[in-house]
Formats: C-alpha cells, structure tokens, sequence
C-alpha cells in the first residue's frame, strides 16, 4: 500500500474530528470524491485502523471501513485484489486481539462482520469460526470477550452460515455463561444466543432442547447485571429475554415459573436500582401477554399479584411519563386482567384488597385501591355480582384520612365509570356528593374532577338533580383554578353537556363566554391540553343544544379548528379531526362546504411520517420490527441513502429520536382516518369528490403497525362503502346466495377495491380487537347491502368466522399450545368479545342469504353451540345462544330440520341464572315457534313455564332484568300468532298484558303489537278486561313527547285500532288521552 496514500486519507480523518466546522467539511467532502469511492481505500482504512496512535482516528477508520465493505452488497470490497483481501481477512482479526481501547475493538468486530456478511456466504473465509472457537477459549479474559463480541456480531450478520455448526456453538456457549472471569463474556454470549434464537424452527427439536438447557445460566447472568447494577448489561439481557418471549418457537415454555418467579424477585427488590426493577417488570409484563398460556395452565397469576401489590405501594413519580416500579406493577395487574381468565385474577386480588385496604398503612391502602382500578377492564363482568363487596371500599376510600388514597379512590371511580356504568349511576347518591367534597379540597381537586368527568358521561337519567350545582361549582374553578385543573373542569363540564342534551341549554352561552379564550392559549404542556380540551368540549355543546343554537358560534369555532392545524401540534390537530367530525354530524350536509378545507388536512395527517430523521429510508414500522426481533441499539441495520448505498447505520444515529413511535402522531392519524368516514356518512354525496383518494390512503394504512390507525382505518372503509351504498338509490334486496338485485356497477367497483385488502389484513392480524373491529363493521355492512356485498367472496369471510370461533384465527394462536390441543374454555374477557363479534357475522350471513345457509348451518351451530357451557362466561354463554336466535331469524322456515336439537339447547339455556342468557333463550325461543314448520304447540306448556320468572321485575330491577322481561313478552307474543288456541289465554293474557309496557328492547314491541291486533280481530272478548290497561299502554307507546317505540307501521295500524275502539266507546278513548289520535283531531 502506497505510504502516502495512507498518510493523506490519515490527516483527513484527523481533520473530520476537528471543531472546525469548516474544515470537517472540507475534509469529508474531499473523502467522498477522492477516497471512498475508490477499493483502495478498504486497505487504507485497514491500515490506519492497525496502526493510528490516535483513538478517534482508529476508531473512525473502522466505522468508514466498515460503510465501505457493506456499500453496494460488498461491491467495493469484491473489487480489491484477493490478496488484499485476503491480507486483511488474516491480520484484522489478529489486530482486535492487541487493541487496547474497547470502542475501537467493537466498530473492528462490526468490520469482521461485514466482511464475513460476503465471505462466508461464499465460502471463501473457513478460517473465521475456527479463530473465534480458539479466542473464546483462550485463557487471556480480554481474547475471550473479544472473541466472544465478533462471533456475536458476526452471528447478527449470517447466522444461516453457521446454523450447521450450531451443536458446537450451543456447547461454546455453556462454557462461556459461567465464564469465571468477565462478566462482559457472559454478556456477549447471552446476546449471541438470542440472535441464535431467532432461527431455530419448531420442527428443530434438538436445538430447541439444547437452548432450554442454557436458559437456567442465562437467566443466572441477567441477574447478576441486575444485582450488580450493570444498567447497560441489564438493558441488552432484558432485550434478549423479550426477543425469546415473542418468538413463535416455545424455547422459553418449559421455564416460564421460574422465569416468573426470578422477574418478580428482581422487580421487588428494593435494593436494586429502579430503572432495572422497572427493566424486569416490563419483562414480567411481556411474559403474561406472550406466555399467557403457560401463565395459565400454571396458574401464576395468584403468585404474581403477591409479589406485585407490595410494589403498588411506593411512591409514584409526579411526572406521568415517568417510569417506576408501582407504574410497572399496576401494567401488570392490568395485563392479567385483560390476558387472563378473570376466575385467575379477580378471586386472588380481592383478597388482597381486602388485606391491603384494611391496612393502617396509607399506601397500602393506596395501592389497594389503585389495583382495583386497573382490574376493572378486564374483569367487569365477573365483578358485578361482587359489587356489594366493592362499594364499601370505594365510599370509605373517597372519605380516607389520606389524601392519596382519596386520589387513588378518584381513579377507581373513573375506571368503574368506564366498565359499569349501570353500578356506577345506581350510586350516584354516593358518589356526586363525595367527589364534590373532594372537588373543593385542593390536595384531590384534578383527580376528583377527573373522576367527576367520567360519571357525568354516563349520569344521563338522573344529572338533572346535580346539574345547577355541578355547573355552578364548575364555573367558579375555571376562574380560579390552575391550568391543569382546568383542563379537566373543562373536560367535566363537556362531559355535563353529553349527559344532559339540552338541559345545559342555560348554561350554554355563559360557558361559551368562559371558555372561549382558551382557544387562542399557545405554548405547550398544559397550555395546549387545555386547549384541546376546550376544543372537544365545545363540540359537545354543540350535540347538546342542538345546530340550531350553536349556529352562531360554528363559523368562529371553525376557525379557531384550521388554526389548531396550523400550531404543529399533533395534539391539537388530533382535537381539530374529532371537532370537524362532531360538527358534520351535527350540521349534516350544511358542513360540505368546508370539506375543501377539512379534507386536505386529514389526507396529509395520514400520509406524514412518525419519526424524526428526515432523508432515512427507514420506517417506524421496520425499526419496531428490528427491535421487536431483539436487536440491540448497537445493532448494525443498515438504512440506505439516496443512492441506496448502506451509508448510515442504526448505531451511528440518535436511536431514541427514531424509534421515538410518536405516539401522539400515531393517535392524530388515527383520529384523522376515522374523522374520513364520519364525513362521509354526514355531507353525503357532497364528500364524492373525495372519496377516491381517501379510500386508497384508508387502504394504506391497513398494514401500519399501530393497531389503533388498523381500526379506524377498517372501520372508516366499511363506512364509506355503506355511505356510498346508501347514496346509490338501491332497491331492497332479496335473501339468497344468488344475487337477484345487483349493485350499481360504482358501489361494486368500490367494494372490489375495498374488500380484498380487509382480507388480506386478517390473514397476518395479531391484534384481537382489530380483528373484532372487522367482524363488527363487516356484519354491518353485510346486514345493510346484502348478498352482494358477499359475492364472490362468502369463503373468505366465512373462514374468519369459523377460524375464530375454532379459536384458531391468527391472533389466537399460541406457540406454546399444540395445534390439535384444544383452546382452555376458561378465558379473558376481551377474547369473549372477539368470539361474540365473530357470531355477529356468522348471523349477518344467515340473514343474507336466509334459506341458503342451510349447508353451513350444521358446522356453525357446532362452533356457537359449544360457548353455551355453564362453565363458559356470562359473555359467552349470552352471545351463543344470541347468536343462533339471530340465525333462526334470517333462516326462517329454512331452520325446520333442527328445530329439535335448537329447543334442547334453549331449554338449557332457561335453566341459567343470568338474566342475559334468560332473555336472549326467550327471543330465541319465540322466533323458533315463529319460524319452524313443526308444530311446537305441544310444548306451550314446558315453554310458558320457562317464560313466567321472567315477568317478574320489581321498580330497582336492573337492565338486564328487564331485557329479559320484553324478550318474554315477545315470545309469548309469538306463541299468540303461531297458535292461540293452544294457549290458556286466562292465565296468560293477565301475565302478558301485565307486562307492558316495554321498558328496554323497544324491537319486542312489532312481535307484542302484532300479537294485540291478532287477537282484537280474532278474539276480542279475550281482551275485555285488559282494555283500561291496554290504553294506558297505547297512550304511552304513542307519547309524540317521547321517543320512538314501535315504528311507522305499528303506529299506523294503531292508530286505526284506536279509532275503531273510539266508535264502541268514545268516553274511555278520552279519558285514556287518546282523542288526540283520532282522525280530525
């Protein structure tokens, strides 16, 4: 090599770490012409980073020589001669053996990998795994971790070339996990064997084997990084061990106990550092989602809530985005919660509840109290009928001595608020006037505020007793309180509107007048929340009062909207989607004229990026996967420049600013894509222009990898094609698999466009609520455009449905499990309300295709049936027999065949103590009687016998209670119609008539009303004793005050009954308030 040559290219790195700016650039300008571009300049750089006495120069020749390698597919260093090739193959290894400086020799082991990426693929570098087999084994402690990191780096690089060596390498790496001397070593091996990991088939029994051997050492290294407070070490172990966790391959199943139980000893120990007890605890998070298998057979979940509620105890940071370990417990305690079966969960954290709460310790009952909070989510339905048990806690939590455990109570309030809304308003007595206590006490203002916001929400029927002294309470502390208190004042107040539609009328315009110079805050933090928050809650005023009233204020609020876009702030463009969405439902096709301006914005919000390294060809979605797959921040990922040359590298980049996922961003464009089909359905055929290249941005976004943009994408797409249906002007459609009214040849093209990538997003979706969303919007559609929609593709949505309820759909699917092993019955809720959106579709089909669902309704009926066990959930015993009602309803007479085996299973199903599972087993029955061809008249008896409890509700009985009291009166109702003369009408017309009016499935009414004028027209003198009653029942189903409850056709039909009743006897039509009816009138 020329002297000189090296001498130059020397100097000029010398001179790329000046703090000369300019001279740095001139030198890196003068690097890229003359050098870089060149082979030569591969043994140059070999050559300065053997002998530079500088540090930065050798190790910056390593990171330029590494870019050389890699540039092009190892263009430019096939181009160098072979022996100097060949030269630097033989010395560089030998090099990193005598460099002293440990960064130096990590960028030299990257080199090596680089160079081995090309030469062991080819076969031309054999020398390399002997070398590293000798160094890891050297009695020199420095030769064994230099060994050990280029054999690491190197694996990243080409695993596949060593795979047949792998035997050898798992016997290396025992050796080297108890290395005696280095931790570094024990380090470096554990990280090799999470890359060796990610290529291990299931099918590679023996290495699967080998690896679990090496699991007990390696769990052994990672704590001896935790207790040794090695904070780096730790971090790059934790990244292995969740690497191992999400792989498909069961490596870690036969140790997940162990692995528990080593995670919770960590994250409790209160002598190790708190970003490594939090480090395990995440990791003990990531066991319970992606082992919940083995979390479950072993039943855990106990265990882990002992260790976890001792942590909830601590001290929480003030800053929300601050981590520490209570934080970390209580994600965990969500996660069994929502993972988990809530038989596994709720039984054990009740008790410990109860222990806790009852401490005289503040912050054990502080964590106590929180715990509960975050277990509500997934455990609501089996804690209701333990409610009786929770209230006591809560209204002696709301009145503690201690002020964070009063802030803790607030948050419990706000999560029951979320999940039970029907317990949570049953105690509103209790409830208002204990968080307004709380409301006046500073120490617990913005927690009792926050809780106050979501009971509003749902306080609908009984806000009007609070409402004066809610708002006049309210109105004082947004003078008076500070920013982040009034953000959630704000928040309450919108939250009061919602509740009380337009009884907020009063308040309406002095509220406005308060909370309009919110609008024009700037800055950040508080200041914009409050901002936005302002934003959202003027928009629902705006639901509230009605266009009409808000209408003189929309044209300014639309403004302070396009300004709120224009800030930079996610945050407040994500408030500008929601209040452009609020504002077209609530001024329908008199919003269109702005969509010129809406529009553009939302289509732009969904097409920016999510990172900050402008000019990188690397996505968040590639970079979450890097990390998902366990490579380490020091991994080397290529990221291409313009050329497409690897000139740039993970390592060398601000990891953070990347891998920053922007969640704010990734919520915007969320609300963005959802506000699309809002838009649509509001303005009409206004929004045509726009819906071209809103569906193919919508269609892009199916794959993005953050679950909420998936959802509201699939639900935006089904909306629009609904929309754009509805606007077609088609005819009613007829049920069957051949299509007898086609869709216009736009809606068509619309739906081909639509559906096939909603399919192909199933096929690889891992999110169970996103593969819900596409259930529930696609029974929607089906049910609203018919047969068509389904043409040509009723397989594929029939396979979603059957693969869910098989439990065996993508997102079910467990590495841990054996195919031919059957799923646990026992299971969380969410996966309930996957399985019921999945009945949903199997019904809509049904409906669509009536007769024609015959041949599958065998298979179907198998698949629901099974979720009707008394040893399944609420939830699933509920939905199953909801569903196979449903389908009785779209088959009709078509269900015949099975009627037999339908009436067993809804005679079970009367058997049930749920009033849910009682009141869908009464529809379900009432439409086979209705439906079926056989004569079931027989069975009246049996049947009424089963109807009868049902009809008794007393004034406090619940929702459910009552559902199941109309669903009764609609079965009777169809008995009636079926066959009267089968019915003892003396005992069943008082129980029947008793029954009315409905009080909650206002759909009952078409059966019941139906069954009424049967009988007028054909026994009359039947109802002679009920007429008074029967009166009062029509008076109030037809109340012109009240909403809707028997739809155009029934009302017509009464209406002619009432005037026929009013020639026989006018007096009693009067007294009733019925005249009012009559024609003239």
């Amino acid at each position: 090599m020329d002297p000189q040559y090296v001498e130059v290219l020397h100097n000029l790195l010398l001179q790329t770490t000046s703090n000369d700016t300019n001279q740095v650039k001139a030198a890196t300008a003068q690097l890229n012409k003359e050098y870089y571009k060149n082979p030569g300049c591969i043994s140059g750089l070999a050559n300065i980073l053997a002998s530079s006495p500088q540090q930065a120069v050798r190790q910056l020749a390593a990171v330029e020589m590494r870019k050389r390698v890699s540039q092009k597919s190892g263009a430019l260093w096939l181009q160098l001669p072979q022996d100097d090739r060949e030269q630097i193959k033989a010395k560089l290894p030998e090099f990193i053996l005598i460099e002293t400086d440990n960064l130096v020799r990590h960028s030299a082991a990257r080199v090596i990998a680089a160079i081995a990426t090309i030469e062991v693929s080819a076969g031309t570098w054999n020398q390399l795994l002997p070398f590293l087999r000798q160094t890891c084994v050297s009695p020199q402690v420095l030769h064994r971790e230099v060994g050990i990191y280029i054999l690491f780096t190197v694996l990243e690089s080409i695993v596949e070339g060593f795979q047949e060596h792998l035997a050898d390498l798992f016997t290396l790496f025992g050796g080297l996990l108890a290395d005696p001397e280095s931790l570094e070593v024990r380090i470096t091996t554990v990280r090799a064997l999470g890359v060796i990991a990610q290529y291990i088939d299931a099918d590679d029994k023996n290495d699967i084997k080998s690896f679990q051997a090496l699991l007990p050492p390696m769990i052994l290294v990672i704590g001896q990084c935790v207790e040794g407070g090695n904070e780096t070490g730790a971090r790059q172990l934790f990244d292995v061990l969740e690497t191992l966790l999400i792989l498909e391959v069961p490596i870690l199943s036969k140790h997940i106990p162990e692995l528990v139980d080593f995670l919770l000893r960590c994250g409790a120990n209160v002598g190790f550092d708190n970003e490594l007890r939090v480090l395990a605890l995440n990791a003990l998070n990531w066991t319970v989602q992606y082992k919940k298998s083995k979390v479950q057979s072993h039943a855990l979940a106990p265990h882990i809530l002992e260790g976890l509620m001792p942590i909830t105890t601590e001290e929480e940071p003030e800053d929300l985005d601050d981590d520490a370990p209570s934080r970390s417990a209580l994600r965990i305690i969500d996660g069994l919660a929502t993972s988990l079966p809530p038989t596994q969960v709720f039984p054990a954290l009740r008790a410990l509840i109860q222990q806790y709460f009852s401490s005289p310790n503040a912050p054990q009952r502080r964590g106590a109290m929180l715990a509960l909070g975050v277990s509500v989510e997934g455990c609501s339905e089996f804690m209701t009928p333990l409610m009786h048990e929770v209230w006591p806690i809560i209204e002696a939590g709301l009145m503690d001595q201690d002020a964070g455990v009063r802030k803790a109570t607030c948050v419990a309030v706000s999560c029951l608020c979320e999940w039970l809304e029907e317990d949570c308003v049953s105690k509103h007595a209790v409830l208002v006037p204990g968080i307004m206590t709380l409301i006046n006490d500073e120490a617990t203002q913005r927690s009792a505020c926050t809780a106050l916001d979501a009971l509003l929400e749902i306080m609908h029927d009984v806000i009007d007793q609070y409402l004066h002294l809610i708002m006049e309470r309210l109105a004082g502390l947004l003078q008076t309180a500070p920013l982040s208190v009034k953000a959630v004042v704000t928040g309450a107040i919108g939250s009061a509107a919602h509740a009380s539609k337009d009884q907020f009328f009063p308040y309406f315009q002095p509220t406005m007048t308060a909370l309009q110079h919110f609008l024009g805050l700037t800055g950040e933090g508080e200041a914009v929340e409050l901002r936005g928050i302002t934003m959202d809650a003027i928009g629902t005023f705006a639901e509230a009062v009605g266009k009409d009233v808000f209408r003189p204020y929309f044209p300014e609020m639309m403004k302070h909207a396009f300004a709120g876009i224009e800030t930079g702030s996610a945050r407040l463009r994500e408030c500008s989607f929601l209040f452009f969405g609020v504002m077209a439902r609530v001024f329908g096709e008199d919003f269109a004229v702005y969509l010129p301006e809406v529009v553009p914005p939302l289509l732009a919000s969904c097409k920016q990026l999510e990172h900050g390294e402008e000019g990188l060809s690397l996505s968040i979605a590639e970079a979450s996967s890097a990390f998902n797959s366990g490579s380490s921040p020091s991994s080397a990922i290529p990221i291409t420049d313009d050329n497409g040359d690897t000139s740039i590298e993970l390592e060398d980049i601000d990891l953070d600013k990347v891998m920053d996922v922007n969640s704010a961003i990734a919520v915007e464009k969320e609300i963005a894509a959802d506000t699309i089909g809002t838009l649509f359905a509001a303005t009409k055929s206004h929004f045509f222009p726009y819906v071209e290249p809103c569906t193919l941005e919508l269609v892009s976004l199916l794959p993005h990898y953050y679950e909420g943009i998936r959802k509201a994408a699939t639900e935006s797409l089904l909306e629009v094609v609904r929309t754009f249906y509805d606007l077609s002007e088609p005819a009613d459609w007829e049920p069957g698999a051949v299509v007898a009214t086609p869709l216009s040849s736009t809606v068509k093209e619309l739906i081909d466009h639509v559906l096939p990538p909603l399919l192909d997003m199933y096929e690889s979706e891992d999110n169970k609520g996103v593969v819900s969303t596409l259930c529930v919007s696609l029974s929607e559609t089906i049910n609203k455009i018919g047969p068509a929609f389904v043409e040509n593709h009723l397989e594929s949505i029939s396979n979603i449905a059957v693969q869910v309820l098989e439990q065996k759909a993508f997102c079910q699917q467990d590495p841990d499990q054996d195919e031919s092993e059957e799923a646990p019955e026992d299971q969380a809720e969410y996966d309930s309300v996957l399985v019921s959106s999945a009945g949903d579709v199997v019904a809509a089909l049904a409906n669509v295709l009536g007769a024609d669902f015959s041949p599958a309704f065998e298979k179907f009926f198998s698949l629901i049936s099974k979720y009707y066990k008394k040893s399944r959930s609420l939830s699933d015993r509920s939905s199953a027999i909801g569903c196979i009602a449903e389908i009785i309803g779209g088959m009709k007479g078509a269900i015949t065949p099975h009627t037999e085996k339908l009436l067993e299973l809804f005679s079970r199903a009367f058997t049930d103590g749920e009033a849910e599972v009682l009141s869908n087993a009464a529809f379900a029955t009432g439409l086979l009687v209705e439906h079926s061809q056989v004569d079931l008249s027989p069975q009246y008896p049996k049947i009424l016998s089963a109807l009868r409890p049902l009809f008794e509700v007393t004034g406090d009985s619940n929702a459910a209670r009552l559902n199941a009291k109309d669903n009764a009166a609609g079965a009777v109702a169809r008995l009636i119609l079926r066959n009267a003369a089968a019915l003892p009408l003396d005992q069943v017309l008082p129980v029947f008539i008793g029954g009315l009016p409905l009080k909650n499935d206002y759909l009952e009414n078409r059966p019941v009303f139906r069954a009424i004028f049967f009988l007028f027209r054909n026994s009359t003198s039947s109802l002679h004793p009920f007429i008074d009653r029967l009166l009062q029942v029509f008076a109030l189903v037809l109340d012109p005050s009240a909403a809707d409850q028997v739809g155009d056709e029934v009302r017509a039909e009464l209406i002619s009954l009432i005037a026929a009743l009013n020639a026989e006897d006018s007096a009693k039509i009067q007294a009733a308030g019925l005249a009012i009816f009559l024609p003239g009138a």
